[in-house]
């Protein structure tokens, strides 16, 4: 599944090089994304040179060393691993969290998505836009949210945490608009813990409920799924 990904993801940014100067990526940091970022890492056609990125969400509160913190996380798997033209982070300590998202949201203005490379969570949130605070209609690229449980759960379910105590309450995330205005969405959702986020995602009633839903409105979006998390598709 990530091998397919990648190639796909690679093969879009050769072809949108063809007609631009440079390109602006979104990157979600999950080990739903490991399998992916490995085989696009290793691509050795992409011109990463040509490439602005940016990460999609990020606690507040942790430690700047912290290996939970998903700009860590990408920093390890991809960011300083490619020659990025430039690496865009969102800062989860910054000491007025609503100027950083006022920040965040001038440069996504400024550079817009081209492509987002993400996950689903297992409670079908997109980012950290999970049920309750998800807004199809958001007016804002970047905002504060608190956690749900079932969210805060998934990331003890995938080790990165020992106990939900030590899982933040809150992040900053991209908005919903935020991902689904990029013009092409790579959506790569393994393993049996999300069957059911994939099932949702493909046959419930579009709508913040199921925040993944949105992706069936978007022109451009893909889903990659394995054996387990296909299971009740």
């Amino acid at each position: 599944m990530g091998q397919a990904a990648a190639q796909a993801v690679s093969e879009r940014i050769t072809d949108l090089l063809q007609s631009k100067d440079t390109i602006n990526m979104i990157f979600a940091a999950a080990p739903s994304q490991n399998e992916f970022l490995e085989a696009l890492r290793s691509d050795n056609t992409i011109d990463w040179k040509r490439i602005n990125a940016f990460h999609m969400d990020e606690y507040v509160g942790l430690p700047e060393d912290a290996p939970q913190r998903f700009a860590n996380f990408l920093k390890l798997k991809i960011f300083d691993a490619m020659p990025f033209r430039a690496v865009h982070y969102l800062n989860g300590n910054a000491p007025d969290p609503a100027a950083e998202c006022t920040r965040y949201e001038t440069l996504l203005n400024k550079m817009p998505a081209d492509i987002v490379c993400m996950g689903i969570g297992e409670n079908t949130h997109i980012a950290f836009n999970d049920p309750h605070v998800a807004d199809f209609n958001d007016t804002h690229l970047v905002k504060v949210v608190d956690l749900d449980m079932e969210c805060r759960q998934q990331q003890v379910n995938d080790a990165c945490f020992a106990v939900l105590e030590q899982v933040p309450t809150h992040a900053l995330t991209l908005t919903v608009p935020a991902l689904v205005r990029a013009a092409y969405i790579f959506c790569m959702v393994p393993g049996e813990k999300k069957a059911n986020a994939v099932y949702h995602t493909l046959h419930e009633h579009i709508g913040e409920r199921y925040p993944s839903t949105i992706l069936r409105t978007h022109g451009n979006a893909t889903l990659y799924v394995d054996a387990d998390s296909a299971a009740r598709i």
